[in-house]
C-alpha cells in the first residue's frame, strides 16, 4: 500500500485510479467480524454481563413458552387478544434468540468473531423481528379498540382470517424492511479496523466501519424508522385516543377498571419498545461505540423479551389462572 502511494506520480490517471480501486477492493474484502462487546468493561462487570445474559435468556425461554404453549391448549384464551400476545411471544422467543446464544459464545471465547455471511444473517432475521414487533403493537392496539369502542362488532369484525392477515402482514413488513436494510449495509466497502463496537451485528457499529460516505444509508434507517415504527406508533396513538374517549363516557368505576386493565399490559410493552429504540435508531449522528448505546441496546433486545412475559402474565388474571392450571396438570401427565 505504501509503495502504491509512492509511485503514484509515475502512472497515469487512469492507471492511477485503477490502482486505488483495486487498493480499496483489497481492504474492504472483510470475510469476517470481531465483536468488542462488553470486553472494554471493568471484569467484575463483563461477569456480571455474563450472569445477566444467561439468566434473561432462561427466564425469557420459560416465560414467553409458557405463554405460546398456554394460550395454544387452554380453549378459554382461544380469543383475538390471546392469539396476539402467543405471536408476540413467538417475535420475542425468536428475537432473543437470535442475540443472546451468539453474545454467550463471544463472552467463552477469546477472538468473539462472526463471518461475514453469519453477520448479515444475523442482522436480516433480528431486524426482521424488531420491526415485526412494532407493527404488531400496532396491530394489538387495533384490538383492543375494537374490543372497548366497538364491543358489539369485535367478533365479527375481528374474525380469525383477519387476525392471521394481520399477523402475517406484520411479519412481511419486517422481512421487506429487513431485506432492504441488509442489503443496504452490506453493499457497502469495508476498511480498516473490522471489530464491531457492539455485541451483535447492528446498523450503527457497521456504518462506522464502511469506507464509502453513509450519510444515504442513516437517512435510510431513518426513513425505515419512520415507515416501520412511526406509522404504528400513530395507529397506537389514535386507537388510545379512542379508547380513553370511550373510557370515560363509562359510569361505573369497575367498568372503567375492567376495560382499561387490558391495555395497562400493552402500554407498557409499548413505552419499553419504542422509547429505547427509537432512541437508537431515529438519530442520523450518534456514537454507535459508546458504552451508553450499548447499554440501551442491551435493554431492548435482551431486558424487553425478559420482563414482556412478566407484564402480560402478572397483570392478566384470565392468562395467571390458565398459567397456573396448565402447571398444576402438568405433572400428572407423566
Amino acid at each position: 500500500m505504501l509503495c502504491l502511494l509512492h509511485f503514484t506520480d509515475n502512472v497515469t490517471p487512469r492507471e492511477n485510479e485503477h490502482s486505488k480501486f483495486m487498493a480499496r477492493s483489497v481492504r474492504s474484502n472483510v470475510t469476517e467480524f470481531l465483536f468488542l462487546g462488553f470486553s472494554d468493561f471493568a471484569f467484575s462487570y463483563q461477569v456480571s454481563f455474563l450472569s445477566f445474559f444467561v439468566c434473561s435468556f432462561i427466564l425469557s425461554l420459560i416465560g414467553n413458552g409458557l405463554i405460546i404453549v398456554t394460550v395454544t391448549l387452554d380453549p378459554v384464551l382461544h380469543t383475538p387478544m390471546y392469539f396476539f400476545l402467543r405471536n408476540l411471544s413467538v417475535i420475542e422467543l425468536c428475537s432473543i434468540s437470535v442475540v443472546v446464544p451468539k453474545a454467550l459464545e463471544n463472552f467463552m471465547s477469546e477472538k468473539r468473531s462472526i463471518s461475514r455471511v453469519g453477520c448479515i444473517i444475523q442482522m436480516y432475521i433480528y431486524f426482521t423481528f424488531a420491526v415485526s414487533e412494532c407493527v404488531f403493537l400496532g396491530v394489538m392496539a387495533f384490538d383492543r379498540y375494537m374490543a372497548i369502542c366497538h364491543p358489539l362488532q369485535y367478533m365479527s369484525v375481528m374474525s380469525p382470517k383477519l387476525c392471521h392477515r394481520m399477523t402475517i402482514g406484520s411479519w412481511a413488513v419486517g422481512s421487506f424492511v429487513s431485506l432492504g436494510q441488509t442489503s443496504f449495509i452490506f453493499s457497502l466497502p469495508f476498511c480498516g479496523s473490522n471489530l464491531i463496537a457492539h455485541f451483535l451485528c447492528d446498523i450503527p457499529p457497521l456504518l462506522t466501519l464502511a469506507c464509502a460516505n453513509t450519510f444515504m444509508n442513516k437517512v435510510s434507517v431513518f426513513m425505515a424508522c419512520l415507515c416501520g415504527a412511526t406509522l404504528p406508533l400513530l395507529l397506537i396513538l389514535c386507537s388510545y385516543i379512542n379508547i380513553l374517549s370511550s373510557v370515560l363516557i363509562i359510569r361505573s368505576t369497575e367498568g372503567r377498571r375492567k376495560a382499561l386493565s387490558t391495555c395497562g399490559s400493552h402500554l407498557a410493552s409499548v413505552l419499553l419498545f419504542y422509547g429505547t429504540a427509537m432512541f437508537m435508531y431515529l438519530r442520523l449522528d450518534s456514537d454507535a461505540s459508546s458504552k451508553s448505546d450499548r447499554m440501551i441496546a442491551l435493554f431492548y433486545c435482551v431486558i424487553i423479551p425478559t420482563i414482556n412475559p412478566l407484564i402480560y402474565s402478572l397483570r392478566n388474571k384470565e392468562m395467571k389462572n390458565a398459567i397456573w392450571t396448565l402447571l398444576w396438570k402438568t405433572p400428572r401427565y407423566f
